[in-house]
Order: structure tokens, then C-alpha cells, then sequence
């Protein structure tokens, strides 16, 4: 009984707060409007993680380094559509913050940065696309006939 409860606090003092209570990766709902459109999900160095049609799921890496949150931009394409870039920016999870209510100081300074788990990503994005404007100007010629038949 004694060695249980000993793993058991050793467990939470030798583990972060937010790599037990949360995650190193989070699902991102991406939709947009109208519905149908192709996406691709690109990390900070512009590589392409993801692609799909919308809507769409994606679970992405919360953590990019050690002390270092991922940020991705999300390039939304439908044909007749101006194409659209939203980005998904990281935030600081509230579970991190329990390492310091429970004295977790290895979650605090080692686990949690290292795995990414202090990180948290937007739950959904949603992106309202734009249809294109007409690419040639409507214009009218009035010869001198059309002119003189005005006056």
C-alpha cells in the first residue's frame, strides 16, 4: 500500500499538469462558407501538414520546441471564390497553470514545454469566402449614330 502511494505522488510531481490533464495535440474543426472548399494546413516553415474539404477535423501539434507553441495557416481555395488565409494561432492552456497549485515544477519547467501539452490551439475556425468580382468591366460603345439619335 505504501509503495502505491508513494507512485502515485511521485506521478504527480514528476509529470506535468497539462500532459495529464490535457494534450499535445488538439482537433481543429476548419468549415467555411459556402461549404465544399479545399483547405491545406501549413505549419510556421510553410510546410503542408494537412488537406481536405471542408468541413473538416485535423488534429495538429499543439508544441513546436521546447518552450515554443505551433502556429499554422490554413489556405481555404472553392472555384469562383477569392482564395482565404486565416491563421490558427497557439495560446497557453489553462491546465499548465495547475503545476504551480500542485507544486509540479518538472511539469512546470521540463514536461509541459518540452511535449507541447502547455499549448492549446483553437477549437474551430470558420472562414467566409468571397465571390470574385467580374474580371472584365461591362462597357457600352456609342458610336456617332447612337450619339446624334440621343440628341
Amino acid at each position: 500500500m505504501k509503495t502505491l502511494f508513494t507512485l502515485g505522488v511521485s506521478a504527480v510531481i514528476l509529470s506535468g499538469c497539462a500532459s495529464i490533464l490535457g494534450d499535445s495535440q488538439n482537433p481543429v474543426a476548419i468549415t467555411s462558407e459556402p461549404a465544399g472548399a479545399s483547405f491545406e494546413v501549413r505549419d510556421s516553415a510553410g510546410r503542408m501538414i494537412h488537406s481536405g474539404t471542408t468541413p473538416g477535423t485535423v488534429t495538429l501539434k499543439t508544441g513546436a520546441g521546447y518552450f515554443k507553441g505551433a502556429d499554422y495557416s490554413v489556405l481555404v481555395k472553392k472555384d469562383g471564390f477569392n482564395p482565404q488565409t486565416t491563421t490558427l494561432t497557439h495560446s497557453i492552456s489553462g491546465w499548465y497553470w495547475g503545476n504551480i497549485l500542485f507544486g509540479g515544477l518538472i511539469g512546470l519547467f521540463a514536461v509541459d514545454p518540452a511535449t507541447g501539452a502547455m499549448y492549446k490551439l483553437p477549437e474551430a475556425t470558420n472562414v467566409a469566402l468571397v465571390p470574385l468580382a467580374l474580371s472584365t468591366p461591362v462597357t457600352t460603345s456609342a458610336g456617332p449614330s447612337a450619339i446624334s439619335a440621343l440628341q
